[in-house]
């Protein structure tokens, strides 16, 4: 499967999309709940290893009803202690779910109107999100600044996406350097995910594509003494090149 052979629809491939859902749901109401609840008791790293034992079921769950797996090359070069900053490409929901198990703990870049979808966002609101109001470009800018420099000064990776919203297999979009500019003010490591993940979870579809979700964890990169345009350039050149490869990006 490549970005230039989008995969066909089915009616198989619909109903085992719908059971996947008929799952997701149900269980993300219930534990939702329960996370409001008992959430708020609980200091952040705990809280956040609770929060995220659903998406342990998303993703297993999704392997069961749609025949999607995932496999990771270079989880070495995620740091085991300290902050760092994760920046990845954004082209499905599989990514927002699933990064929760690789980067751990986390504090994630999101958009405000996420935390206000009842249930799973308002535990979500529960995990030091940087939730941002897109519509306020310079002020989601030192949001994003402050806010983030506090989060890596507790210790707490931040994941961002620096397209800003999701982008379909086989465009690119653009780039935002916040993420760099984070980086570099705080001395902390830059890393670059590179994933496949619209190929078999296009954005905003419904029916899931069975294969291999295809995860690349690049090399950290240092910071100190490095500019904002020069650690933004090695990421970005480093993610394209890992996404043609991967077979998302014409």
């Amino acid at each position: 499967m490549t970005a230039a052979t989008p995969p066909k629809a089915t009616p198989l491939l619909f109903v085992r999309s719908l059971l996947y859902y008929a799952g997701f749901y149900p269980v993300t109401i219930v534990f939702s709940a329960i996370c409001l609840i008992i959430g708020p008791l609980l200091p952040f790293r705990a809280r956040f290893r609770f929060l995220t034992l659903i998406n342990y079921f998303y993703i297993a769950w999704l392997r069961i009803c749609c025949g999607v797996k995932v496999r990771v090359s270079g989880r070495e070069h995620l740091p085991t202690e300290g902050s760092y900053v994760v920046i990845a490409n954004h082209q499905s929901e599989w990514e927002t779910l699933y990064f929760q198990l690789l980067v751990r703990p986390q504090a994630v870049v999101l958009k405000q109107e996420l935390l206000r979808i009842p249930f799973f966002g308002w535990a979500l609101a529960l995990l030091k999100p940087i939730a941002l109001d897109r519509s306020k470009r310079r002020g989601a800018l030192k949001q994003l600044l402050e806010q983030g420099k506090a989060r890596l000064a507790d210790g707490i990776p931040l994941l961002i996406f620096p397209q800003g919203t999701r982008v379909p297999v086989g465009q690119l979009g653009k780039w935002n350097k916040g993420g760099a500019m984070l980086a570099v003010s705080s001395e902390v490591p830059m890393i670059p995910v590179a994933h496949n993940a619209g190929l078999f979870w296009p954005g905003k579809s419904f029916i899931k594509y069975p294969g291999t979700i295809e995860v690349a964890v690049g090399p950290a990169i240092a910071t100190q003494g490095k500019s904002v345009e020069e650690v933004h350039q090695i990421a970005s050149e480093w993610l394209e090149t890992t996404m043609r490869k991967q077979g998302s990006l014409d």
